[in-house]
């Protein structure tokens, strides 16, 4: 009951991104005049509806607006926040504020998870997330994006919808090297092996999750369901 009601209380205050929405819609209307073989003349009307598809970007932003803010993330109420935006070099510090302002918050919602720009701040938003014993959740429709897969992994527990779409890709650095540049156990791949081990993955998950998300190079996107990463993370059912 408690968890029906609060997926209540998001899809109201956040739209799930959309999901829980109905699409904008148009009407079309035309008209045709003919005359038939006993020179009767007919006016025929169709009205056709159209399904007008606002961006995800904009359904996000309209269903956040005046939510309280903390740079990508947004308090949905004493419990809850969510995370709607790109990390960055600021992100940590300001999650720190979100949770000094509402202490409360035990669960982290990653309703749109475009990754990262600052994959240094990612792990540290990631210790900080697993530090103070916040869940992460993915609800039905949400998107986590290359870096935003580190974030997920960082949750004291993790939950997942059947239908959350998780994106990965190798990592390239800034002189566009990948992980398949450096030995195996080279300290820029050894960082992410510590980290996944640090989030609760055992030898043989951690190893396996990183080779999946360097399966395909940076330029590219691998998108997994729930179920895809089950082997590799311990991913509570969706309630």
């Amino acid at each position: 009951m408690m968890r029906i009601a609060r997926a209540l209380l998001l899809c109201c205050a956040l739209m799930f991104a959309g999901v829980c929405a109905a699409p904008a819609a148009a009407q079309k209307v035309s008209t045709r005049t003919y005359v038939d073989s006993h020179g009767t003349t007919w006016t025929e009307v169709t009205t056709m509806q159209t399904v007008l598809e606002v961006p995800r970007g904009q359904r996000i932003a309209a269903a956040i607006a005046g939510l309280p803010r903390f740079g990508p993330f947004v308090v949905i109420d004493g419990a809850h926040a969510a995370l709607v935006g790109e990390v960055d070099s600021q992100s940590p510090a300001q999650f720190r504020q979100l949770l000094a302002a509402h202490p409360g918050v035990r669960v982290l919602e990653l309703v749109d998870c475009p990754g990262t720009v600052d994959d240094g701040a990612n792990l540290a938003l990631g210790r900080l997330i697993r530090s103070r014993g916040i869940a992460t959740d993915v609800p039905s429709g949400g998107s986590v994006r290359s870096g935003g897969l580190e974030l997920f992994v960082a949750g004291a527990t993790r939950r997942a919808a059947p239908d959350a779409e998780f994106g990965v890709h190798a990592w390239k650095d800034k002189n566009g090297r990948q992980p398949g540049d450096f030995a195996p156990d080279a300290p820029a791949n050894q960082l992410y092996l510590d980290y996944y081990r640090e989030m609760g993955l055992a030898e043989e998950e951690a190893q396996g999750l990183y080779a999946l998300t360097n399966s395909v190079s940076n330029e590219q996107m691998l998108w997994l369901r729930t179920r895809d990463l089950r082997p590799y993370v311990d991913i509570e059912p969706a309630q």
